[in-house]
């Protein structure tokens, strides 16, 4: 039961106040970690567009495979983490990179790959948490899934349909039409339309932005149906320095002008910076935990129980079959010793 405090007490400080601060304390001193996969076919700027995002370069060598080298290429998986620090923030930044997604003659099922490496980071965490020692788990687990779309086709691609409808129950998925610059601002609004319908059309369930309370602000509101009404984002990345006007940013020069990527006018990048970073990062981590991690587990610990169930069965089976057998045995030797008795009885008789 509730007790307000008397009116002349209420002035006085308990310290419960200063719970936030120890809590942001303890937090900033472990430090924060987020992992980023992405995905897309070769040639769509992923290695460019993250080393813009995190002012990295975490590809510089990397060999691009040549055609030859692509027919026959199977998707691997590679990680990098670096640790970055601002402002006295640290961040452990893993991105898990996938070279050879949707580059070989034959694509089918080239997401298989990067489902299973989605499933062994829930498993191992799954088993660190079962286990004895939990207060220094890693948690390795994808926050977030960058699907890039090529800007040449009509739309999503077979290959995009169905590897983002294997993934959508596993990861967040953002997906962002690649090489913006490659269009005009006409056909980037035509494919964005396009691709929102499709999404829907096959049953795709990318990455929801949470709802506005109702007691946020307009302007945070606003921002938030932007970001809602700018999916998939078209994104540009570079890591070029460019002078033009007496000002220098990262961007591409072109015949017909200058593409600045951090231009909200010329692409979404700049958006979908602040999303990762600064607005939704911890978002994507509670909805991993809270809803694709626990898909998993409640998954595991129901399949944990029917094995259970299962052995229980036949360990019962087991007895059952025992006990039938030892009453049969039994009962094949009361058959013998009246036989014997019998004999002896009919040789008594002849002597």
């Amino acid at each position: 039961m509730e007790r307000s405090l008397g009116a002349g007490k209420q002035k006085e400080y308990v310290g419960f106040a200063t719970l936030p601060s120890q809590v942001h304390r303890k937090t900033v001193k472990k430090g924060f970690t987020f992992t980023l996969m992405v995905a897309g076919e070769t040639g769509l700027g992923k290695s460019t567009l993250i080393n813009s995002l995190f002012l990295t370069d975490l590809y510089r060598d990397r060999k691009v495979p040549n055609a030859e080298e692509r027919i026959s290429q199977t998707v691997d998986i590679i990680k990098h983490t670096i640790g970055i620090e601002e402002k006295g923030i640290k961040l452990r930044l893993s991105i898990i990179d996938t070279p050879g997604f949707g580059d070989a003659v034959n694509n089918t099922a080239s997401w298989k790959h990067v489902e299973d490496y989605i499933d062994q980071q829930f498993e191992q965490y799954f088993r660190d948490e079962s286990g004895l020692n939990r207060k220094n788990i890693q948690d390795n687990r994808v926050h977030c899934l960058l699907y890039f779309i090529s800007p040449f086709g009509h739309g999503l691609r077979p290959i995009d349909v169905e590897c983002m409808k294997a993934l959508h129950v596993k990861v967040n998925i953002i997906p962002l039409l690649a090489k913006a610059d490659s269009l005009t601002q006409a056909e980037v609004h035509s494919k964005k339309l396009k691709m929102r319908d499709e999404i829907k059309q096959f049953g795709i369930n990318i990455y929801q932005f949470p709802e506005c309370d109702s007691d946020e602000d307009e302007d945070f509101q606003r921002q938030e149906q932007i970001l809602k009404d700018s999916i998939p984002f078209a994104v540009i990345g570079s890591n070029i320095q460019v002078d033009s006007k007496g000002r220098r940013f990262r961007g591409r020069s072109y015949p017909w002008g200058v593409v600045e990527v951090e231009n909200p006018v010329h692409s979404d990048f700049l958006m979908l910076r602040n999303m990762l970073v600064r607005t939704h990062m911890q978002d994507l981590k509670d909805v991993t935990r809270e809803i694709h991690y626990e898909n998993y587990r409640a998954q595991c610990i129901q399949s944990m129980t029917r094995m259970m169930v299962q052995e229980r069965k036949r360990s019962n089976q087991s007895a059952t079959d025992f006990l039938l057998l030892f009453f049969q045995l039994r009962k094949m030797q009361e058959v013998l010793e009246r036989i014997q008795e019998q004999m002896q009885q009919s040789q008594r008789g002849t002597c």
